[in-house]
């Protein structure tokens, strides 16, 4: 199993840009696929990103793609989400999630494992 703790959000304004960390307690992280979903209040959960075991390859929700950029460092157990031209829209609680599987995927019930989430609030 893995443990999952996100933090780096806040408020910013729009525009801005902000960057989530995603720290992993296990020892074979790089055996995780991770994603990045988010939810905002009464709005259904939605993905973000996904990027593979090596971090070779990623996935974005439409959304979000050539905004946002998630990364990985597998020597730190850590995922990254770089938010850039945040807007209004993206204000939600962002969670990262992992699965213990090869194939990306943006589909939240393909998660096993997920951390508890960080605030993020682009004001207008």
């Amino acid at each position: 199993q893995v443990q999952l703790v996100e933090s780096g959000g806040g408020l910013v304004q729009a525009g801005g840009s902000l960057r989530l960390s995603c720290a992993a307690s296990g020892r074979t992280f790089g055996a995780y696929v991770v994603g990045w979903f988010r939810q905002a209040p009464g709005k259904e959960r939605e993905s973000v990103a996904a990027i593979s075991r090596s971090g070779s390859n990623t996935i974005y929700s439409e959304s979000v793609k050539g905004r946002f950029t998630i990364s990985r460092d597998n020597a730190r157990n850590t995922v990254y989400l770089q938010m850039g031209s945040l807007k209004p829209e993206d204000t939600a609680v962002y969670y990262c999630a992992a699965r213990d599987a090869f194939g990306l995927s943006l589909s939240g019930p393909n998660y096993a494992y997920w951390g508890r989430g960080t605030q993020v609030t682009v004001s207008s």
